[in-house]
């Protein structure tokens, strides 16, 4: 996995090209991430570093999450997430990651949870249209046939039915980084991303 950072989403927003054209941007909040841990074959298997990002409060904590991140001498963190890398030497514990990492017009993936909107019919979660709205009908909002009686008597995997939706952990690939404010922590990549407001996001270069 390439390197990256933890960050949060702020809204969307639009900046203007100096052709006057219009791009869609979302605005994420990226890092200061602070290195927890690291990683090595000799030691865990594998290369790789563990980032911390938005310190908790000291009453939220308890003593394991103490305990992990007391080296790293930063506070406890919210959001821990690891990164595999195949050369680790160029990070220390305790080490800050920032928006510097990025440059304008990079390619990233951005991966998020989707807003949840629990149990929906087949008309919002699957696009279904329904029968006729007349009178008489008896087949408005109805997912539409189970199955013949008998054969084959069940109803077929895959059938679409009403469900739990949203709530899903999805990837965004090659967004463009458009623009970026390292004093106050910002990124700006072209298009949506998945999530609302402040949810929490994961940015890796490619």
């Amino acid at each position: 996995m390439p390197l990256g950072i933890i960050g949060k989403k702020l809204g969307m927003s639009q900046i203007f090209t100096p052709e006057g054209l219009r791009i869609p941007v979302t605005v994420i909040q990226a890092g200061p991430c602070v290195v927890t841990q690291k990683k090595t074959i000799e030691s865990d298997g594998y290369n790789a570093i563990q980032v911390g990002y938005d310190v908790l409060p000291v009453q939220r904590t308890n003593r394991p999450q103490t305990g992990h991140c007391k080296k790293a001498g930063k506070g406890v963190f919210r959001t821990v997430k690891e990164f595999r890398l195949d050369d680790v030497t160029a990070f220390e514990v305790g080490s800050e990651l920032k928006t510097d990492i990025f440059t304008l017009g990079e390619i990233v993936d951005i991966s998020g949870k989707t807003k949840g909107r629990g149990f929906q019919g087949v008309f919002k979660r699957w696009g279904h249209h329904g029968g006729k709205m007349t009178h008489g009908s008896m087949f408005h909002r109805a997912p539409g046939s189970m199955g013949a009686n008998t054969d084959p008597g069940r109803v077929r995997k895959g059938r679409k039915l009403p469900g739990h939706l949203g709530d899903e952990a999805v990837t965004i690939s090659n967004l463009e980084i458009v623009a970026t404010d390292p004093d106050k922590n910002l990124v700006l990549v072209r298009g949506s991303v998945p999530g609302g407001r402040n949810s929490v996001l994961l940015i890796r270069k490619k």
